[in-house]
């Protein structure tokens, strides 16, 4: 996984912006929602948040309070830095968090939680709630036109193409598998719930 978000690092805000490849995806009320989520971010209380798997800082920019970004990738956090410049950021394994017990408010997450097999959530769930008393995960909403969990073949600008696990979630789902929670944003793409 951090070989492929490397490698799409320089490509990754295409996604959001739907432009490059994403430019001829038929992606009905994507800008709308973009923009709705992005105004579910800023309307959380400002407070001292850990954003991991930050990618390209897209929705890092929008947090409010004092942000921390973290990702494996160096180029991803490379251009996070340039867009965050008022945040800090950390290169480490998200599995793993480098902040002691308590370091923080709010874990917040985005499009990354979908990615981790059934382990690697229990890992990533426990550090979540060891460094902060919040969490907030945002990801992709669970659709008629994609299965709940699918091994997808990813294509980059170069040709390269990647195998990636993908899940997608229907908020009350989402907010079960991290232990209760409310929905913060429910939407066609995009979901995401506070725990």
């Amino acid at each position: 996984m951090k070989a492929y978000y490397e490698a799409r690092a320089p490509e990754y805000d295409d996604w959001w912006l739907g432009t490059g490849l994403f430019a001829e995806r038929d992606r009905p009320g994507w800008a709308e929602e973009r923009t709705a989520l992005v105004e579910a971010i800023r309307s959380l209380t400002p407070v001292q948040t850990l954003d991991v798997a930050c990618g390209t800082g897209y929705l890092t920019q929008h947090l409010p309070g004092s942000v921390t970004g973290l990702d494996a990738s160096a180029s991803m956090l490379e251009l996070a830095a340039a867009r965050v410049p008022d945040a800090a950021f950390v290169e480490s394994d998200a599995l793993r968090l480098p902040f002691a017990d308590d370091s923080f408010d709010r874990v917040f997450t985005s499009h990354f939680y979908g990615h981790l097999d059934e382990l690697e959530r229990g890992r990533f769930l426990d550090e979540a709630r060891r460094v902060a008393p919040e969490l907030v995960v945002v990801d992709s909403a669970l659709r008629d036109d994609v299965e709940a969990e699918e091994e997808q073949e990813r294509m980059l600008n170069d040709g390269s193409r990647w195998q990636v696990l993908k899940r997608y979630f229907t908020p009350d789902a989402l907010a079960a598998e991290l232990g209760g929670g409310g929905t913060l944003f429910a939407g066609r793409w995009f979901t995401a719930v506070r725990a």
